[in-house]
């Protein structure tokens, strides 16, 4: 076994296979366990056994009825050819219903196929979620998990159904497809009055680049100090060993301040939980409580008031002189 590792080299660990701990009624796994080199590049080398449970298959159904109805309405949409669905499935969507709908059921055609999608797909999720608590429980952890995941289905729940509701209409929510999800977050934004003056959204975006941050220095951290034992880090959590000590002397020397062992953990769950959770407050204030960020940012002192340009004798719009060419009748 190698002496040191660093980012380039892991070792992996290839002992006893583990099965099945805490076992609990008919809580049965399958799959024979197996270990992948290549995984343990990246990971724990050992593949299964697995868990599904009763919650576990009804999400995983849910969320495949869901694929099936989005993926043959994409099709649909380019008559069926596999060739033009593969090229041209980044610009596929299945659209909402549009406004005159508002929050009624409409034709299949017209959005009740997306109305569709939403259900399974919303209850795939958060059928997910159950299963993920109940297996933080039954494995005897701490739910902080389940509760982060928590925050993403907020973010998901303001914007496909919480806010459409408020707004009286389906039409206010995203469509199901990559660019068109983007397009639609710009249009969304243009159509507020540019959601950077949001200041939920500047908390979002600051808890985001925060979390990378983060991340990052704790990551380098413990694999720059891995020939010390930081990969240890429960260990060092109740008794700090050379390995953190010397990370925390590196980043006192460098910005004056450190993290433990445990609270650098406690900041990076807060700011990636913050993200969604900011987030969505953002977005459900738009429309509803705000219908104009600009005009919110000028009033608030947030956004700079332009003066207005064009006034009788101020600057002339360039387009109408070019070649000597001012406009008026020769």
């Amino acid at each position: 076994m190698a002496a040191y590792q660093n980012i380039f080299t892991r070792v992996q660990i290839r002992g006893p296979m583990h099965t099945v701990p805490l076992k609990r009624g008919n809580e049965d796994r399958f799959g024979k366990p197996f270990f992948s080199h290549l995984l343990g590049r990246f990971g724990d080398p050992q593949v299964g056994p697995l868990y599904i449970g009763r919650v576990g298959i009804a999400s995983v159904a849910c969320g495949a009825i869901a694929i099936v109805i989005i993926g043959l309405n994409m099709a649909a949409s380019v008559g069926f050819s596999p060739t033009r669905f593969v090229h041209e499935l980044p610009w596929l969507a299945l659209e909402p219903p549009p406004p005159q709908y508002g929050l009624h059921f409409p034709p299949l055609a017209q959005g009740g196929w997306w109305l569709m999608a939403g259900f399974f797909l919303t209850t795939s999720i958060l059928l997910w979620w159950v299963r993920m608590y109940r297996r933080a429980r039954a494995l005897g952890l701490g739910t902080h998990t389940p509760w982060a995941f928590a925050s993403a289905i907020w973010l998901y729940l303001v914007l496909g159904f919480i806010r459409p509701i408020l707004m009286g209409s389906f039409a206010e929510a995203p469509p199901f497809g990559v660019f068109p999800h983007l397009d639609w977050t710009a249009s969304f934004s243009v159509r507020y009055g540019n959601l950077f003056y949001n200041p939920f959204h500047m908390l979002s975006i600051a808890f985001l680049y925060g979390s990378a941050v983060l991340f990052a220095m704790h990551g380098a951290t413990v694999l720059a100090t891995t020939r010390y034992g930081a990969e240890r880090e429960v260990e060092q959590i109740v008794d700090r060993g050379t390995a953190f000590e010397r990370g925390g002397l590196f980043w006192r020397w460098t910005m004056g301040f450190n993290a433990t062992a445990e609270s650098i953990h406690r900041w990076a769950w807060w700011f990636a939980v913050l993200v969604t959770l900011t987030g969505g407050i953002g977005i459900l204030l738009t429309g509803t409580v705000v219908d104009n960020w600009f005009i919110w940012g000028v009033k608030h002192g947030i956004a700079p008031d332009y003066p207005y340009s064009f006034v009788p004798g101020g600057v002339q719009d360039p387009s109408l002189t070019w070649h000597g060419y001012t406009g008026a009748t020769p």
